[in-house]
């Protein structure tokens, strides 16, 4: 099941928020939102729903275990610290990297196996991070392990952020978990954010998909040069508005229930530099790695180009189990060693040149990361550069159908809270007509995306496959 569906608008999250609020007892809020949860996680695929409860048990059981051993033998505590961390990432490595391991490893010596046909487990790159940063916190001292375990399942389960994130941090939400009041404006503030992430989910990622298809998907040898830019930076922008507008679903449904999630996105399209952007896009990812990986290396310490280029390659793979995502990975990682190596020259250059220049290097790799076919990846880099076929009529004609969509597409990328101060008179009169007619805006964001999925089949979220 997805947000982004009328099974889920209709019928789904009606549902769990009349019992999540038939009484004020957290207990009963918690096994209620659990039980939703696993209906949700196991309305596509049951079979990983038993993968997930195991691995909660036994993380729960680690967590514990863990402090337990802190306060006798800091080394036990360590040792169940690498176990935990280790069956985790066994599982994710598993199942996620099984195969793409199997035919790489075949083509230099025969495997005496065959090769791993499992599917992926929906949300397992997300929540296998979510748990491995409890352990290591619980470790570190930095929170509590969590004693009920009802509790724990809430936190590890909870549907907002189970199949796609954000990646939430168990220390950012363990008091909400036993004392959360939602009042007026926290369920008004939610079902805002819910309402405006459909909308840019529905009319702005799906509308992009559509023209992804036709330009990426079917015949790409064909296009022109401009065809071939027009066909990524539509991919650009369907990443985006489908990512970010789950995520502003994420977390305007956690809000809902009491749960305060911080900022997955702000504004990455605005960004000066790679290094900035990166500080804008799928940001609970990025602390993660900087938390875990980067400052553990030794951060800005020593070897801090080193540093960057492993938590850019484990970025890469992290999406999916291919070569042309490890590529990715390096692509950005050269060029943040780059941005530091250089970082003087870049802070005098003018900041609409450095804005050009970022774009043009995330639109362009997107083409990476969409092509997971090398010989795709290549014919297409190639046209972008040197295509000899001209401009096919369909390009005109969808530029002019779709003016009106282009000009929202760029109004919502613009940072309009950077722009105008947060006291600034047009900020704080726009915001205030805004959530003055939001429940206008909320039935016609609603009205919206249903009349757009009761009219289409095509609804896909990208980084389900993530």
């Amino acid at each position: 099941m997805v947000f982004s569906s009328l099974t889920f608008l209709y019928a789904f999250l009606p549902l769990s928020i009349l019992a999540h609020y038939l009484t004020k007892n957290m207990t009963y809020r918690n096994i209620t939102l659990i039980l939703f949860s696993l209906v949700f996680y196991a309305w596509g695929e049951p079979l990983w729903l038993f993968l997930l409860l195991l691995t909660a048990v036994f993380d729960y059981g680690i967590g514990v275990l863990i402090e337990k051993m802190l306060t006798k033998s800091k080394t036990k505590a360590k040792m169940a610290l690498v176990f935990g961390v280790l069956v985790n990432l066994s599982l994710l490595i598993g199942y996620k990297y099984g195969a793409f391991i199997w035919d790489n490893l075949n083509m230099m010596f025969p495997i005496p196996f065959s090769r791993p046909t499992n599917s992926l487990p929906i949300g397992i790159s997300f929540y296998s991070f979510q748990v491995i940063a409890y352990l290591v916190d619980v470790y570190r001292g930095d929170t509590p392990a969590q004693k009920n375990p009802i509790n724990f399942l809430v936190c590890i389960s909870m549907f907002p952020h189970l199949v796609a994130g954000p990646i939430i941090r168990y220390s950012k939400i363990h008091d909400e978990l036993d004392n959360r009041k939602v009042d007026w404006s926290d369920l008004s503030y939610g079902i805002n954010r819910f309402c405006f992430g459909l909308f840019k989910k529905v009319f702005i990622a799906n509308t992009a998909g559509e023209l992804v298809q036709k330009y990426l998907e079917t015949g790409f040898h064909d296009l022109s040069s401009y065809e071939g830019w027009f066909g990524i930076a539509m991919f650009s922008i369907q990443i985006y508005f489908d990512f970010s507008g789950y995520s502003d679903m994420a977390i305007g449904l956690a809000r809902m229930f009491g749960f305060h999630f911080d900022e997955n996105f702000r504004h990455p399209y605005a960004a000066i530099s790679v290094g900035d952007f990166y500080r804008r896009w799928h940001i609970s990812l990025g602390r993660f790695f900087r938390d875990y990986v980067y400052i553990p290396l030794g951060g800005n310490r020593k070897y801090q180009l080193r540093n960057i280029f492993i938590v850019w390659l484990l970025t890469g793979i992290w999406h999916g189990a291919s070569w042309n995502f490890l590529l990715w990975g390096a692509y950005f990682g050269c060029f943040m060693i780059i941005e530091k190596l250089l970082e003087k020259v870049l802070v005098r250059t003018p900041r609409i040149l450095r804005h050009i220049y970022t774009l043009i290097l995330i639109v362009f790799s997107r083409g990476i990361f969409y092509f997971t076919d090398w010989g795709k990846l290549k014919s297409f880099t190639v046209n972008l550069f040197s295509s000899k076929n001209a401009i096919g009529d369909g390009f005109y004609s969808d530029l002019y159908e779709h003016l009106f969509w282009f000009i929202a597409v760029i109004l919502l990328c613009i940072p309009w809270d950077e722009v105008f101060t947060e006291n600034s008179k047009i900020n704080r009169g726009s915001a205030k007509f805004y959530y003055g007619l939001s429940p206008v805006f909320n039935v016609l964001f609603i009205a919206l995306s249903t009349a757009l999925l009761a009219g289409s089949t095509y609804n896909p979220f990208i980084y389900f496959r993530f």
